[in-house]
């Protein structure tokens, strides 16, 4: 009888296996990362017990517990936890008796990557200031606006970036803003020099930190959008402190090695790589910019052990030749996000058993997505388990107004599995969005009201997702006025901005197309010329070039009589990226942007075959 019995249960539990391995066949990857997830969640508990509340409470923590301990190698140099404690306490102290900053100070930092980066920015921490990172590519025109837009009263530039202030010095003294120069001398008298002033500060530990509240602002991060120029979306603690798990999370530990080449102003590199490198209490390898030929030759020569990628690096480094170094690695992971599915395939046939997590997250609220799986492609998996701990929906979107579909009771549909649909989130305590600083009319745009019943708030992520039967998530699109290329966002309005400014273009519609072998979406401008004009395309090269970065400039042209517009006269885009940019099929007048001619040039079907083939690289 009692064999009977345990045959039975044991057949029991076999076929429950059987039926969840074939109905579930992720159930298990699903439960073991939510109890990592909560083992995470407990760990952090049990540090803000001990007072470990903050992104410097953690980095503190760390330099208390493992000061002798290399945190930054950089180039020739190595940065231990405590090199970096004592180096951040001389800029704290410069910056209070020199700079004369206070708690809640707003502070804008223009460096590239660089230990003193770091510093400078913990150094400001220690004080209590707000710090607002601006992108390196910035123009004068945008650098105003980003200063004025977060409330900046201070500006730390690098030696190397100098020359882009100097061009609006004027302006930042007539705003009574002040400019500190990384370097021992400046040319311009107008700004005050910090290097010489930190050698002489003392590097003891500061006894009188700030507290702060973990609910309250830590940075501003500036995001393209449809306002034309960055936008200064703010950054909270709390946001901050839970983009520190994102390495852990991928199965990073504290004896690895984190390679990062990418840049420091950018979310991904300062909040989840340098973050998470601090959290974990490991070590990052730091470069000044990405370099595809190094790439492998620094992962030998540092033992570099994890990688924080975006998709637009794997290519490159596929794009490569072959070297030894890229089989005699040690790389064990790549985290990131934005890779493709055939580069994600030809990656890890290529250089190895090399585990690849692909993630998705914004700056501006806390909803994330992570692919533990090893399923090639999803960008994280909308589980029962995940659902639980960041709650989310995909809602069905008119694809001419960029907007939720709503019934006649004005409530949204959810979208169907296999049908794209905008990713939004209940707004809560855990996904905060603080908005944009200076702009309450772009902050309010991004909140969603009584989506299923009366009262509920939700954040709108603008971005398309794909859930599949499985229950796997995958990244679609970009919605709206902003796409990305090279890694970066892309403002649509920006650069119609800045063509409509050019005396022989009366209007401009700008858009991304996708181009074969190339992430994200290359610039295409549609464009109406001012009459008894013809396009200029030398002079259009050196607008671009003094105007904008050079990832937002448009590769493609279309001159057109007229504009596409809505009955609400609203630029129509859809149609446009379509037809992409193939001229046996537009008959417009099309036009490639040639660097090496410096103009654009007609754009032939051989010229087009050369593009899409890749012979011609963008």
């Amino acid at each position: 009888m009692l064999t009977l019995i345990f045959t039975s249960l044991i057949a029991g539990v076999l076929a429950l296996l059987l039926y969840q391995r074939i109905a579930y066949p992720f159930f298990w990857d699903d439960l073991i990362y939510y109890l990592k997830l909560r083992g995470y969640k407990k760990k952090a508990a049990a540090r803000m017990k001990q007072g470990v509340i903050t992104y410097l409470d953690c980095f503190l923590y760390q330099a208390r517990r493992i000061p002798n301990k290399p945190f930054i190698i950089f180039e020739e140099q190595t940065w231990t936890y405590q090199d970096v404690d004592r180096r951040s306490n001389q800029f704290a102290n410069a910056f209070r008796t020199e700079g004369s900053l206070k708690p809640g100070d707003i502070v804008a930092l223009l460096m590239c990557n660089d230990p003193d980066f770091i510093c400078v920015w913990l150094g400001l921490c220690k004080v209590g200031c707000e710090v607002a990172f601006l992108n390196v590519n910035i123009k004068a025109k945008s650098l105003l606006h980003c200063l004025q837009n977060c409330g900046s009263t201070t500006l730390i530039v690098g030696s190397d970036l100098v020359n882009v202030v100097e061009e609006v010095c004027a302006d930042l003294k007539k705003h009574n803003l002040r400019v500190w120069v990384m370097d021992h001398s400046s040319a311009c008298q107008e700004f005050g020099t910090l290097l010489d002033k930190v050698q002489h500060m003392p590097a003891e530990k500061i006894n009188d930190l700030p507290l702060a509240d973990i609910m309250s602002n830590f940075l501003f991060i500036f995001t393209s959008g449809t306002t034309g120029l960055p936008k200064a979306a703010r950054v909270g603690h709390l946001k901050a402190v839970m983009s520190m798990a994102f390495l852990e999370m991928c199965g990073a530990s504290s004896n690895d090695v984190i390679y990062i080449t990418l840049p420091l102003y950018h979310m991904s590199a300062s909040l989840l790589a340098v973050g998470g490198c601090i959290s974990l209490g490991a070590t990052c390898v730091l470069r000044k910019k990405f370099s595809a030929s190094q790439f492998w030759k620094d992962c030998v020569k540092y033992n570099v052990t994890v990688v924080q990628y975006i998709g637009e690096l794997c290519r490159y480094l596929l794009n490569q030749p072959m070297v030894p170094e890229e089989r005699a690695h040690c790389v064990r992971l790549f985290a990131g996000s934005g890779l493709r599915s055939d580069v994600w395939k030809e990656l890890r046939q290529r250089f190895g058993k090399i585990k690849i997590r692909e993630g998705y997250g914004l700056t501006e609220a806390s909803i994330g997505f992570l692919n533990y799986t090893d399923e090639v492609g999803p960008i994280g998996r909308a589980s029962y388990f995940n659902k639980l701990s960041m709650p989310f929906e995909l809602l069905r979107y008119d694809p001419q107004q960029y907007e939720p579909v709503r019934t006649d009771t004005g409530r949204c549909i959810k979208a169907e599995t296999g049908e794209p649909g905008i990713l939004v989130a209940p707004l809560t305590i855990m996904n905060q969005f603080l908005g944009y600083a200076g702009n309450k009319v772009q902050s309010e745009k991004k909140v969603l009201r009584d989506l299923f019943q009366p009262s509920d708030v939700y954040f709108n992520t603008g971005d398309l997702l794909l859930q599949d039967h499985q229950g796997f998530l995958y990244f679609r699109d970009r919605i709206g006025d902003t796409f990305r290329w090279k890694g970066e966002n892309v403002s649509t309005t920006e650069v119609s901005e800045v063509l409509g400014s050019l005396d022989f273009i009366q209007e401009a519609n700008v858009y991304g197309v996708t181009v074969p072998g190339n992430e994200g979406r290359a610039g295409m401008a549609a464009v109406v010329l001012k009459p008894e004009s013809k396009l200029d395309g030398p002079k259009l090269f050196c607008h671009l070039v003094d105007t904008l970065p050079a990832y937002a400039w448009p590769w493609f042209l279309r001159v057109q009589v007229a504009l596409d517009v809505t009955e609400t006269f609203k630029q129509q885009k859809s149609k446009l990226v379509q037809e992409g940019f193939n001229p046996t099929v537009i008959s417009d007048p099309l036009f490639f942007l040639d660097i090496s001619l410096k103009t654009y040039i007609v754009l032939t079907p051989d010229i087009f075959q050369e593009v899409v083939s890749g012979k011609r690289s963008l």
